[in-house]
């Protein structure tokens, strides 16, 4: 099973839009994983977008280590959720060429990781989404109630 995946300029475009308070730009999308998180290169080492937790981070100085990294299981059940994937892909959940998976409720709002909650989805709808999402309960206090959220 193949665990990342790779769109247009434009698909990443308009999937990243919504994330622009994490300030993913100037940094290359490189390829996601099934779960529509991106991988990033920029001037100063390989980025992570983890859409489950709405964060931005910077695990890699090089794309040696990078791929060094994603070559490993830990690494493949870390970054690219390899298990669930797998998971899904046993429930005959099948991608096409413009989808990924997508826990829905999203965890962020009280969904669970696991393969029952696993569907496919459009990539730039579902991480613009997810985007939106985050941006909105980045600032809550732990333990806080979601009543609603507001999707454009």
């Amino acid at each position: 099973m193949r665990l990342t995946k790779t769109f247009s300029e434009q698909q990443f475009a308009q999937a990243l839009e919504s994330w622009a308070w994490l300030e993913p730009s100037g940094r290359k999308p490189l390829f996601t994983s099934l779960f529509g998180d991106v991988f990033l290169a920029g001037p100063d080492g390989c980025w992570y977008l983890d859409t489950i937790e709405g964060t931005l981070t910077r695990p890699w100085a090089s794309a040696d280590e990078l791929e060094r990294d994603l070559s490993t299981e830990e690494g493949e059940n870390r970054y690219l959720l390899a298990g669930l994937a797998e998971a899904a892909e046993g429930r005959g959940l099948v991608l096409g060429p413009d989808q990924v998976y997508a826990l829905l409720p999203p965890p962020v709002l009280g969904g669970r990781a696991t393969a029952e909650a696993v569907s496919v989805e459009d990539f730039a709808v579902a991480l613009n989404m997810l985007g939106q999402i985050h941006e909105q309960v980045r600032n809550l206090p732990p333990g806080a109630r979601i009543t609603g959220v507001e999707l454009a």
